[in-house]
């Protein structure tokens, strides 16, 4: 990582550092919504597909995508989260997998050299979602895949976005956030030029305001 992006990584990543243990023991809120997503990614991926995830957290999905795959490598910004990720890759060894430290909002080495870029629970925490959707369309190969699920805030109640995210923030108990609805969404893959395949919503409590799309790039003339 080039030494200019140290500081800038460091800073962003302490909110993660901070909770990684608890976000690793938290349960997933609505198991049945999470295990549709995965059941939908593996459908896409085949053995022959160098994937990329970005924000991987603390791997558990990675670890369930990666036997799917010919290689998948799994991206977080925090150190603490990654440590606890290769904690559980040593547990349960899996030879398609590798985890490493890299920021969503910086280019990654391999450019055009993935056929899929997961995007998972990330889109909303980075920092430029125009910049991030740029960095991932270049990591991905003519005719490659974004399959993504992201919240998007401005569909839940509007004090959560304008209210209560903001005073967390302040207090240290939420990082930042980007606020957007689907529409918002869908726009900003389209201006990278992919082309969206899907759009699903996979959540079995409530109203289910993370959207999951399926984009793919152009492929070359």
């Amino acid at each position: 990582m080039p030494y200019s992006t140290i500081a800038p990584v460091a800073r962003k990543s302490r909110f993660w550092d901070r909770i990684a243990v608890k976000y690793a023991a938290d349960p997933i809120a609505d198991p049945a919504g999470y295990e549709a997503t995965l059941e939908r990614v593996q459908g896409l991926l085949t053995p022959d597909m160098n994937v990329l995830e970005i924000g991987c957290g603390t791997g558990t999905t990675a670890l369930r995508l990666a036997p799917h795959t010919r290689r998948l490598l799994a991206t977080d910004i925090s150190p603490a989260m990654i440590a606890i990720a290769r904690q559980k890759l040593a547990d349960q060894p899996c030879p398609e997998l590798s985890f490493a430290v890299a920021d969503a909002d910086e280019p990654l080495d391999g450019e055009g050299g993935f056929d899929a870029v997961l995007a998972f629970n990330l889109l909303h925490l980075v920092d430029d979602l125009h910049g991030a959707l740029q960095f991932a369309m270049r990591a991905l190969r003519p005719g490659g895949l974004l399959i993504s699920k992201t919240a998007c805030l401005l569909e839940m109640n509007p004090l959560i976005p304008h209210l209560a995210l903001p005073v967390m923030r302040a207090i240290g108990k939420a990082p930042h956030v980007l606020c957007f609805d689907a529409k918002a969404l869908k726009a900003a893959i389209v201006r990278q030029g992919m082309v969206i395949e899907s759009v699903e919503r996979h959540g079995t409590r409530g109203k289910d305001f993370r959207v999951f799309i399926v984009a793919r790039k152009a492929a070359q003339a």
